[in-house]
């Protein structure tokens, strides 16, 4: 298990209260389901990309993508703006 630190941007750190907090998960499937319990998150969620270590996951099933140790995950709804 991983642990980690779970960031929050926009419209995710308003549904989700913080800007950040610690995670336990081995996998990005395994993360969105424990943080998607909070139920404004949750609406948020479905539209929002996520990036391991600046690395975009894409459209990956998130329960194939690995978080290594000490990760850093980025949850970025979409952005308006030009």
């Amino acid at each position: 298990m991983a642990t980690g630190t779970v960031r929050f941007w926009a419209a995710a750190k308003e549904a989700a209260g913080v800007a950040e907090e610690t995670f336990d998960a081995e996998t990005l499937g395994e993360l969105v389901t424990k943080i998607t319990r909070n139920e404004a998150l949750a609406r948020v969620l479905p539209r929002c990309s996520f990036l391991v270590d600046g690395n975009p996951a894409g459209t990956r099933d998130p329960h194939t993508v690995e978080l290594p140790e000490g990760a850093t995950v980025e949850v970025l709804p979409p952005f308006a703006g030009g």
